[in-house]
Order: structure tokens, then sequence, then C-alpha cells
């Protein structure tokens, strides 16, 4: 009797807990057994592996093969587990050298032919797989991606035979350098801010929401450029740290490889009003991230506001204030990321032309409070920055002066970050109420102002903490040290009620 153990990683949300592939090979009618809670996916590897074992001039050994997914009680699921399953049944028959196989971590489906597969979650389970200081191998498309961690190595591979060679001392493979993978330039250019014409008030919030993290709600009729001026928010962003590129990517990693994208810029999802809660925050019997997830340390753009399903706004709440996303279904829980800038746009009325200078508007009162009332209170308190975007006169539309470029906003809003960083290491956006206190450097001026207006205002206590950090990043923009009134009464005028 032979027994070999392999370590591989499954996946719960974010998670990669380890799962020790236990091989063992007893006389008997030849079987072939998986426990361990396997899914369809995980016990339909009998037959890829058999044949990727034969195809690759091994022998498969006619024995009774038990193969167990330790621990027992945590489901597993997809063609992750094929290279491991393979190269414990090798192990077993004295095909390969047991000894090598505690040095490393194994994921990759094989195909009939013994060659390798990208898998979903390589990243996230490489990431996990740091911790426990082994390398990993994995199929060679997602060693491109697990290359980005410096603090494992990686080996990338395209077949079982490469595998197998190199455990063997045959055919040594070389670790992927983090070098040949990392901060690849992306090919096309993002939209600039110079395309935009007027809206100065508008361009000053997109330039203060992307200095400190801060949520956006553009108001206006039709055609004024806030979906235009809501696609240009990432040309003025920041780009991503090493650590919010690799959590960015590890999330994008649990997609199926035909939806993963994975791009260096931040992201920006745009979701149709259409879009359930489920698709918003995730979800499944196998829990997979929503767009506020696909969204984490990029901006999530919700464009007419009021059409999405009130029910479907209603789940924003949450992770607008923990940064986090938590699904607990019957069998699975799991937990997400999900530090987004929400950027909002809607109509002031059902047909969208309450105030305009030169179309009337035919809605009733009635009507065009039943429409903003599709907003919710709590909801629209966690929406840091509120503005109108009126309607532009002909002598701006046909002014030929281009605006301010993106690179030149972009300057002023990083030098506002390194401000912050330096502070508090941390967006504005982030701060908690206690922070505040001993961070925001509040005038005395200042604060006898705020006091004034949060009695005239009768605002609550989350608006109050959230004009505070407005004011402490248009101070931050100004390279002013404290809070000044000036900033008190510029953040009070960036949160108007609907």
């Amino acid at each position: 009797m032979s027994f070999a153990l392999v370590n591989s990683r499954a996946l719960c949300g974010m998670n990669a807990p380890l799962v020790e592939v236990e091989v063992h090979l007893a006389n008997g009618l030849p079987q072939f057994n998986i426990v361990g809670l396997p899914d369809t996916e995980v016990k339909e590897s009998r037959d890829r592996v058999r044949a990727a074992i034969i195809q690759s001039g091994f022998d498969f050994p006619a024995s009774k093969i038990t193969v167990n997914l330790a621990p027992a009680d945590l489901p597993k699921e997809s063609g992750r587990f094929d290279l491991p399953i393979a190269l414990g049944i090798l192990a077993a028959s004295g095909q390969l050298n047991p000894a090598m196989l505690q040095q490393y971590e194994f994921a990759g489906e094989l195909a009939l032919s013994g060659a390798l597969r990208p898998i979903r979650g390589a990243l996230a389970m490489a990431w996990q797989g740091a911790k426990a200081k082994r390398a990993f191998v994995l199929p060679k498309e997602n060693a491109q991606q697990a290359a980005l961690l410096q603090e494992i190595q990686v080996f990338g591979c395209e077949s079982l035979n490469e595998v197998a060679a190199h455990l063997n001392g045959v055919a040594k493979l070389e670790p992927l350098k983090i070098e040949n993978t990392f901060r690849q330039p992306e090919s096309n250019a993002l939209p600039d801010m110079c395309e935009v014409k007027g809206q100065h008030t508008a361009r000053l919030a997109l330039e203060l929401a992307a200095a400190g993290g801060h949520s956006l709600l553009m108001m206006g009729p039709p055609g004024t450029g806030k979906s235009m001026l809501a696609q240009r928010l990432p040309s003025i962003l920041p780009p991503l740290t090493d650590e919010e590129l690799i959590s960015v990517w590890a999330l994008r990693s649990l997609l199926p490889q035909h939806m993963q994208r994975l791009e260096h810029r931040r992201p920006f999802r745009a979701p149709h009003h259409t879009a359930s809660s489920v698709a918003l925050v995730g979800g499944g019997s196998d829990p997979k991230p929503g767009e506020v997830s696909l969204a984490h340390h990029g901006v999530l753009f919700l464009d007419e506001l009021p059409e999405f399903d009130r029910k479907v706004l209603e789940v924003l709440r949450e992770p607008l204030e923990s940064g986090e996303i938590h699904i607990s279904r019957a069998a699975r829980q799991a937990t997400f990321p999900a530090q987004f800038q929400l950027v909002a746009a809607m109509n002031p009325c059902p047909c969208g032309f309450l105030g305009h200078p030169n179309k009337p508007c035919r809605c009733t009162p009635d009507s065009v409070r039943r429409y903003r009332e599709k907003i919710s209170g709590p909801l629209l308190d966690r929406i840091d920055l509120t503005i109108e975007v009126p309607a532009l006169s002909a002598t701006e539309l046909t002014e030929t002066k281009a605006g301010e470029e993106s690179a030149r906003i972009l300057q002023r809003v990083m030098a506002a970050r390194e401000r912050q960083y330096q502070r508090q290491n941390k967006v504005n956006a982030q701060l908690t109420a206690l922070e505040l206190d001993s961070v925001a450097k509040i005038e005395l001026e200042a604060k006898e102002t705020l006091a004034q207006m949060l009695e005239k205002l009768s605002l609550s206590a989350r608006s109050f903490h959230r004009i505070l950090r407005v004011a402490r990043t248009l101070a931050d923009l100004s390279g002013d040290e404290f809070v000044k009134r000036a900033h008190i009464l510029r953040a009070v005028g960036f949160r108007r009620a609907l």
C-alpha cells in the first residue's frame, strides 16, 4: 500500500484555505473514488486525470485509489484539483519523488492530453499561499498573474510532464520574475477632462472627489455632461499602488477566465439600471464578487440613479460605510473588499427638464417628489458631494478654448493625496470620527461656523463628519494646514439636499 500528500487550496470568497490532497493506493478491484465534499466538477476530474496520466506516458495504477480532499467539511469546486490529484497518484505509485511535494502547492486543470489549462482564483490562492512559505506551481497563464507577489516563488508549467520532470530533477524550471509581468503600459488612453466645456463647479467637485476619495451625486437635465464627467474621473485618479493592484487583481482572478481582464488602471464599473442586488453585491451558491467589489479601489458609476430598483440601491448603504461586503448563504459565507468611490447621475424630474432655461418641465410636483423619493434619505446621507450640473449656454457650447487637461488636475490631486498619506496614511474619505478629531485641524472660527450650519440645516452626525472630511480635502488641495471657514462653507455648499 502507498500514500502521498499534496498541498493545494480551495476558494471561499477572497480566502483560499489550505486543502491537503491525500492519495491512498490499496489492493483490490481497480476503483477511483474522490471524497471530501467534492462538487460535480471535482468528481469529473477522475476521467481527466486518468487520461492525462496515460497520455503523458505514465502508468495509471490498477489499484483501489482513494483521494481525500481535507478538510472534509470544506466544499471543493472547479477543476483546480486535477493537477494535485494526478501528482498524488504518481507519487503514491512510485513514479514521482514524494519528498519534493511538500515544498510546493499545486493547482491547475488538466486536459485529456496532459496539458494544463488556466483556472480562476490563482492570484487569490497564491496571495494566501505566500504566508505558508511554499512555492506555487500553476498553469503558465495563471503564473503570469501570481508572479506579481514578491513574497512567493511561482513556477509556470504547460503540462503534467513539465511538472513531473521538475519534481524528479530531470528538467528544472526557473521561477517567474516579477519584472516580466509588472506594470505593463496600457494600450489605450483614458478620456481627458479637457474635452469637457464649461461646468466649472462640476469639474471642481470631480477634482475634490478624486483628491479625497469622496462619493459624488450629479443632478441635471439630459445632455449636460454628467456621464461625460464621470467617465473622465479615472483620468485624474492616482495610479494604483502595488498593494492595491494585487488586491484588485486577486478579486478579478475569482471571475471566469474570459471575464478577468486584468488591467493596471483603476477599475471603472458602470452597471445598467436593470442590475439586481445580487449583481451589485455578489452572491450565488458559490459566492462570487459583484460590481461593488469589482470596483474595489476604483469607481462605481450608477447612471440614471432613480431608475435602479430601490431595494437594489439600499444594498449600497453598508459597503459605503464599511468598505466590505459580507455574503451569507445557507451553505457558504464569504467576505469581499469593496472600497469604491460611488459616482451617480440623475435627472431632476421624470421628464428631465425641471429648471431648464429653454425647455419647460411638464411634471407635477407630486411626480417630482415621487421620483426623488426613489433614493432614500439614509443613502443620500452617505454621499459626500451632491451638485447640480446645469444646461450649458450657446456661448459655452461654441467656445473653442479647451478646458484644463487631466494631467494638470492629476498633479494637484496627487499632491493632496500625498499630504493625506503623510498625515494619516489614508485618504480623507476613510477617516473615522475619532481620527477626524485629531487630524482635521479645524480653526476656531471654522468650528463655530460649522456648529451654526448644523443647527440651521438640522444635519445629522453623519453629515457633520462628511462635511468635515470634504473641508479637510479642500484644505489639502489648497495646501493649507488648517481647515478654515471658507473650506467649511464650500463643503456645506457641496452637500445640498434633494
